[in-house]
């Protein structure tokens, strides 16, 4: 089921229904196992919503793991907001539009420049560099090219800088900074994200340029070339004319 509203909107609903059944159920006089199975049923089937695995998963799993850490003595009611707080900090909501800490597994980009060769000295950018193992792989594939990456999170960026020193990590929105200068473009985004970054992509990058996709393809666009990269997930190139 895809849902027409912005996420983390469907995990905050979905939360926070879980917890109205679960202390209605228990304010009625229902019991703790009547409450504890409505809400994780309210879990389980608001899960739908998640267009990827890892948001079903966020969305399933959001009130038992935060019933479990209000239970715990030690810690106090609201504590199991922390997390939630810290994932905030990291990654400001507005981010949550593109694909936050989706990392590129070691060995992805390996056999890149066999279908993509680029001459000494290209411009590479990584659309959303996370904490950088998208830029890791950008050098293994391609050690003579110029990296850089671009991360809207600024404690993210920090730790992307810091994890990948011969980079040029800067802090911005991938849809707003230029891409007219690299010779490829790499991103790990979203299914839904693809469309755009296509038509960005044939606006600004110059011919026989290179867009880059892990795992997702753009809906109704024939590739170039798809390559089989590490852990089952393809890479998917796109040459601009």
């Amino acid at each position: 089921m895809k849902s027409r509203l912005g996420w983390p909107l469907p995990a905050l609903l979905v939360w926070g229904l879980a917890w109205s059944l679960y202390i209605g159920v228990r304010a009625a006089g229902g019991g703790v196992a009547p409450a504890l199975l409505a809400a994780l049923a309210a879990g389980a089937l608001g899960s739908a919503w998640g267009g990827t695995r890892w948001r079903r998963a966020l969305i399933g799993l959001g009130f038992p793991i935060s019933l479990v850490l209000t239970l715990l003595p030690s810690l106090p009611g609201w504590a199991w907001l922390l997390p939630l707080l810290l994932l905030l900090l990291a990654y400001p909501l507005r981010a949550w539009r593109d694909a936050p800490l989706f990392p590129t597994p070691e060995g992805a980009l390996d056999d890149l420049p066999d279908f993509a060769p680029l001459p000494p000295g290209a411009c590479v950018l990584d659309a959303g560099c996370g904490l950088g193992q998208g830029l890791q792989a950008l050098q293994r594939a391609y050690p003579l090219a110029e990296v850089h990456g671009l991360e809207w999170s600024r404690p993210l960026r920090l730790l992307c800088a810091w994890r990948c020193p011969w980079a040029r990590v800067r802090q911005g929105d991938i849809w707003l900074a230029d891409w007219s200068g690299y010779q490829l473009v790499y991103l790990f985004q979203r299914p839904e994200s693809m469309p755009r970054a296509l038509a960005k992509a044939r606006a600004e990058l110059r011919p026989g340029a290179w867009l880059v996709s892990l795992e997702f393809a753009v809906p109704d666009t024939p590739p170039t070339a798809r390559l089989d990269g590490a852990q089952g997930r393809a890479v998917w190139l796109y040459q601009m004319v």
